[in-house]
């Protein structure tokens, strides 16, 4: 079997074992349910209230529910690994894909893909919805910044919940890696910021939600801080390669 043929083996191999292990199907679907159900509640109750605010941000407000979307993402992430580390699943994937490289990139690329598609679409879908509740406050994709940001949503769930994925690869553990990553995007890093606010932009998930922001203060920049967010990810997916081609199954 040539590598291409291997790659694409490989890849399906992936695929259908995204779409049939259901704890992993629903973590996604509750990507798009999240960000949709958040967004339309938060605009049509206090969503014109906040905007009376002087410095209120309506493309960052727009995106509020990518608070909890990105605990959604990160669930993601980690189940559709943590799966690996069940009934010897993990002994079997590698005699199907003997090649450890090959297995791990698959399965981050179906990943990736997944989490992608599912956020672009839960990004695109939350901001017209939640607009349609904002009044004399509703902004369009043409408003400075909302394009960016709807297009940024999408990466920025993708590479939170890839390096979920990478962190349980690492860890052998979903529950570990939730009980890290969950506590630490909803209290940490809020405390580091409220304390040195220069230092959390650099934060993984900070710094990508710069992209949300409409004109984003500070040293990062929105595309930037999307950056710092991918090298964090990449760190952590770089750690499970690591763990998983030289630790024994």
């Amino acid at each position: 079997m040539t590598m291409s043929h291997a790659a694409v083996s490989a890849l399906h191999s992936e695929w259908v074992k995204a779409r049939s292990v259901r704890a992993v199907h629903g973590s996604l679907i509750a990507v798009f349910v999240v960000t949709v159900a958040i967004s339309v509640l938060v605009s049509a109750t206090v969503g014109q209230t906040e905007m009376n605010h002087p410095d209120a941000d309506p493309v960052f407000q727009a995106f509020y529910a990518l608070n909890f979307a990105q605990i959604a993402a990160v669930a993601f992430g980690a189940t559709a690994f943590s799966s690996e580390f069940t009934g010897g699943a993990l002994r079997v994937s590698l005699t199907a894909v003997p090649r450890r490289d090959l297995f791990y990139a698959a399965k981050m690329v179906v990943v990736g893909v997944q989490a992608l598609i599912v956020g672009e679409a839960a990004g695109f879908a939350g901001f017209l919805l939640g607009q349609l509740f904002m009044g004399q406050f509703a902004i369009g994709l043409g408003h400075p910044g909302a394009l960016r940001a709807v297009l940024g949503s999408g990466v920025y769930l993708a590479l939170m919940a890839l390096f979920a994925a990478g962190l349980t690869a690492l860890l052998r553990s979903g529950v570990a890696v939730m009980s890290i990553l969950v506590p630490f995007i909803l209290i940490v890093s809020f405390v580091v910021g409220d304390v040195a606010s220069g230092a959390a932009d650099f934060l993984p998930d900070r710094a990508g939600q710069l992209i949300l922001r409409e004109n984003p203060a500070g040293s990062l920049g929105p595309w930037s801080g999307m950056a710092v967010t991918a090298a964090w990810t990449a760190t952590a997916l770089l750690a499970g390669w690591w763990a998983i081609r030289t630790r024994d199954v």
